[in-house]
């Protein structure tokens, strides 16, 4: 512990006056103690132990330029000599609407808000309001913020109540304690990957269903991939039975691709919301998707609040990230996705060679890593039979040698890592793979 000895210090001051001692409840699962930075730049992080990291958590998502990038903290910069924010309209709100109309498909017109979790709030209420309806379909395994009508248990260990599953058909547990178990009686859960399940419901609960809400891919348990035909069945059915089709694409928006998952795949969902990335680490967010159904804010049917909703420094990082991204061609995201594949492939042949039983999912630029008997995962049953402990102790060691990972093993490529800093990875990979295969034999 004494290599994070000013770490654990200022947690033990930052106890005394921020709650638990950090901003967020994720960031109190790091071991062996949630580090403390210095300052960062490109894709590694300096603590205030002074030792140096390549960072593959990037915030849990948004820094997909990698920290400080230098055009994009210039055009923050020029945004901030405007005056930050306004309460009143300006040229960049109009500007990134633009962008993002332009760039997602499904996009018609678009609303600001701040955090993913804000964004899906948003979009459930447009969906209700539009429908006349009350109930949603969301998927066991999937996140999509913490607001009470949409947080139930989670099973991560970036979470408190880590290992805690319901059963399908089980009452909903709530997320959080706090949470009142009424905030939860028009969510219908199923599980994911199932067309059977999801036409059986949808066809007996047609009347009362507003929205299906779905992450395009299962990031935040295994990286796991739509089967063949499914989303696009999903998308057959909600139109179907007039039901509003939202892609939470908070995660895979700017990621796999300037239009995001529904681009990729090549299915338009009625609205999206998305976050993380659109603005590189200024808080941004936003729901987009078809005209009829945003109308709804403009005549005043759903309100739409927010002090600081399209700020002038939001919408100035939201146009750098686009410019940026844009470039020849959109090649940033052929490198970042070439940097993930050199990146899970060497992982993968690492891991084997040492004895280590592993699966690595990998969408794009996003990959999860897991410890787990089993040849694939490709549903969220078998994540839940993964070695997370295994996982928390490879995380652990991996920050010894200079390597910052997510403890849910979800790991996030940037722009800004590259071949050298692979290399320095596989072979602190190699170096933990090896220390583990010992301690077990």
């Amino acid at each position: 512990m004494n290599r994070y000895l000013q770490s654990v210090e200022r947690l033990q001051e930052a106890k005394n006056y921020v709650a638990g001692g950090v901003a967020s409840s994720l960031r109190a699962s790091m071991k062996p103690t949630p580090l403390y930075v210095q300052k960062a730049y490109g894709a590694r992080i300096l603590d205030v132990d002074h030792h140096e990291y390549i960072d593959y958590m990037l915030a849990y998502g948004p820094l997909i330029l990698g920290h400080a990038h230098p055009a994009f903290n210039e055009q923050l910069y020029e945004a901030m000599q405007k005056g930050s924010t306004y309460g009143l309209q300006h040229e960049g709100e109009i500007r990134l609407g633009q962008r993002l109309t332009e760039i997602l498909p499904c996009a018609e017109q678009v609303a600001f808000s701040g955090s993913g979790t804000e964004a899906v709030m948003l979009a459930l209420r447009l969906a209700r309001a539009y429908t006349g309806r009350t109930k949603t379909v969301r998927f066991y395994g999937h996140y999509h913020g913490w607001s009470d009508a949409i947080f139930t248990s989670f099973p991560s260990p970036d979470f408190s109540s880590s290992g805690n599953t319901e059963a399908a058909g089980s009452e909903i547990i709530q997320g959080t304690a706090g949470q009142s178990q009424n905030s939860l009686k028009d969510l219908i859960l199923l599980p994911w990957n199932d067309p059977a399940a999801l036409e059986e419901t949808l066809t007996k609960h047609q009347h009362e269903i507003s929205a299906v809400i779905t992450e395009p891919v299962m990031c935040n348990s295994g990286c796991i991939a739509p089967k063949p035909g499914y989303m696009e069945k999903m998308r057959e059915l909600t139109a179907k039975f007039g039901i509003v089709l939202i892609w939470d694409e908070v995660i895979t928006g700017f990621r796999l691709g300037l239009g995001g998952a529904h681009e990729r795949f090549g299915i338009l969902p009625d609205l999206v919301t998305i976050g993380k990335a659109m603005a590189g680490g200024i808080p941004l967010s936003a729901v987009a998707g078809k005209r009829d159904i945003m109308r709804l804010i403009e005549e005043g049917t759903v309100m739409h609040l927010g002090t600081l909703n399209g700020n002038g420094l939001a919408t100035a990082a939201g146009l750098a990230v686009i410019q940026e991204l844009s470039k020849s061609d959109g090649q940033a995201f052929k490198d970042m996705e070439h940097t993930a594949t050199l990146l899970t492939d060497g992982i993968r042949s690492i891991l084997r060679t040492n004895g280590l039983q592993a699966v690595v999912n990998q969408q794009g630029p996003v990959f999860h890593l897991m410890f787990i008997d089993h040849s694939e995962v490709s549903d969220f049953d078998t994540f839940n039979l993964r070695d997370s402990q295994l996982y928390t102790r490879f995380a652990e060691e991996m920050l010894h040698e200079g390597i910052l990972v997510r403890p849910n093993g979800l790991w996030y490529v940037s722009t800004a890592h590259g071949e050298k800093e692979v290399q320095e990875t596989l072979t602190a990979v190699e170096k933990v793979a090896q220390r583990i295969a010992a301690h077990r034999s």
